[in-house]
């Protein structure tokens, strides 16, 4: 029963904040800045996430090299403060989950580690639920960024001064 438990939570602690939180405490995920590079550890679900701040508002992302576009939903969009650019031509854009519908704006600060991106084009929609992803258009804008075994290495261009908690 305790493996059962330990499992889902493991599954679970990507999604949820208190969970999150503790596996950073007990060093069961997240990341961490070594040098130039920002280091993120593979989740149990095989993907890797990243504690950012949108605007100065701390999310959880999804780094998704599959995605073209950094792609947030409406309620970090609202929360980071972000206005969307509506467009009398509807941008619809191909997801995993098929077609949808979605606005684009412009994120002015977006910090990962020691990386800052300033200016960075998002998409914002309602399909995308909670789900906040970092896709192509910031990836391909590092020096590199690799996996090495259950690791993600981003290296920045000109890595900053990683701000304090």
């Amino acid at each position: 029963m305790v493996a059962v438990v330990a499992m889902l939570l493991t599954e679970r602690m990507p999604f949820d904040p208190v969970l999150s939180g503790i596996a950073e405490r007990f060093k069961l995920g997240g990341q961490e800045v070594a040098g130039d590079e920002t280091r993120l550890r593979m989740s149990s679900n095989g993907h890797f996430f990243a504690d950012v701040t949108l605007n100065g508002v701390k999310r959880r992302m999804l780094i998704d090299s599959g995605a073209t576009v950094t792609a947030i939903s409406q309620r970090t969009a609202a929360e980071a403060g972000l206005k969307t650019d509506r467009s009398i031509i509807p941008v619809i854009i191909q997801t995993a989950n098929g077609a949808v519908r979605a606005e684009t704006g412009t994120i002015a600060e977006l910090r990962l580690g020691n990386i800052v991106a300033r200016d960075l084009k998002v998409v914002v929609s309602p399909a995308f639920g909670s789900v906040d992803v970092i896709g192509m258009n910031l990836l391909s804008k590092l020096k590199s960024w690799r996996v090495e075994g259950r690791t993600l290495i981003l290296t920045p261009n000109h890595p900053q001064a990683v701000a304090a908690d």
